[in-house]
């Protein structure tokens, strides 16, 4: 099973609150992380793409860095883990992204990806002028199928002519090719996200739910199960999880309640109306999911808190679930909970023993 990392390429993480660990994104912060991640034989690290944050008292994601140009930097000073960039698909056309890809493929050789980010939240977009109206909620997916298509014929021959809906190639050219394939993330939660990535993805992130279910999201793992089977592709989850560990069940619980207790609610209502403009949001999508009252100071992704070895346990019995190729973390305090991960609980898990990292 592979392990990765979801690093903060936000300020302040995963946690929308004033009492959880406050920082500011940076080229060094994230250098350390992933740095860290890679001697702790970590598999791959992921940088989302965000425009706009939530505000609020503790102007959550507010400060963003930008993360094709993050990865490529990254890419110089790692030598073995995957990366992965995320290109907002509104933001940049295919064959550019293209381009940057095969730059940073030739950068490191055969570990760089792309995360295609369809779009949820309309500000990031409005505000540059970019919006194609509330019509796009309905049509993402048919836009970014198109966006993928031109990436990968590129990729594949070096030029494209395509005349789609969306998009028109009149004999694009782009070489050299890269040497290496890249892998495509998605993250679709909805039946059309889900056949979207079954279709065109190598990997799909499913949220994880609850706090301590580390099994919970079997369900959404068998509606990709499903969606791949009629695809005839393989395409294996990516589950996302965030860990608040310490030595004791007690000391982890109790710093999970501080965080609740200092939820940042000004950021979380901007979040909450923003999810809320897709009226035609399917119950699993991203919109829906995040608008969840419970938990949400943590964006209601799946949450392990405990002492190591419970959280270990806990990682185990995740990947044990079908259709799981990988879980992806965050973590209260990225430098200390990469070492916690690393020095604690990873020598506990029986799916993550030393043989079997230096296998992958």
């Amino acid at each position: 099973m592979d392990i990765g990392v979801f690093i903060p390429i936000g300020n302040n993480g995963w946690l929308i609150s004033t009492a959880s660990p406050q920082y500011m994104p940076s080229f060094e912060l994230n250098k350390q992380i992933v740095q860290k991640a890679e001697s702790y034989g970590l598999d791959f690290a992921l940088s989302m793409i965000k425009l706009r944050g939530f505000g609020g008292k503790a102007e959550f994601w507010d400060y963003n860095l930008e993360s094709f140009t993050l990865m490529a930097s990254l890419a110089a000073v790692t030598e073995r883990i995957k990366l992965f960039a995320s290109t907002a698909v509104l933001t940049l056309p295919p064959a550019i992204v293209a381009r940057m890809a095969t730059t940073i493929d030739n950068v490191a050789p055969g570990r760089f990806g792309v995360n295609i980010v369809s779009g949820w939240q309309m500000a990031e977009y409005d505000q540059m002028g970019i919006w194609p109206g509330d019509d796009y909620f309905g049509y993402r997916y048919d836009y970014s199928t198109e966006y993928v298509h031109i990436m990968k014929e590129l990729w594949a021959n070096g030029s494209c002519s395509f005349d789609g809906k969306h998009f028109t190639m009149k004999d694009c050219m782009m070489k050299p090719m890269p040497a290496n394939k890249i892998e495509i993330v998605a993250a679709g939660q909805s039946p059309r996200g889900m056949e979207f990535a079954a279709e065109y993805a190598d990997y799909n992130f499913v949220m994880g739910s609850g706090i301590n279910t580390p099994t919970a999201y079997a369900p959404n793992n068998q509606k990709l199960l499903d969606a791949a089977a009629k695809s005839g592709r393989d395409v294996g989850a990516y589950v996302l999880f965030m860990v608040i560990a310490d030595e004791t069940d007690e000391l982890a619980e109790a710093k999970w309640q501080k965080y609740r207790e200092g939820a940042d609610v000004d950021a979380l209502a901007w979040m909450a109306d923003q999810g809320s403009k897709d009226a035609t949001a399917d119950a699993n999508s991203t919109a829906k999911h995040i608008n969840l009252p419970e938990g949400a100071v943590n964006f209601n992704m799946g949450t392990l808190v405990g002492s190591y070895a419970k959280v270990a346990r806990m990682l185990d019995e995740a990947g044990d679930v079908p259709g799981t190729k990988g879980i992806m973390l965050t973590f209260d305090d990225f430098l200390v909970g990469l070492d916690q991960f690393g020095e604690r609980i990873q020598p506990l898990m029986a799916s993550r023993t030393p043989k079997q990292i230096a296998a992958e």
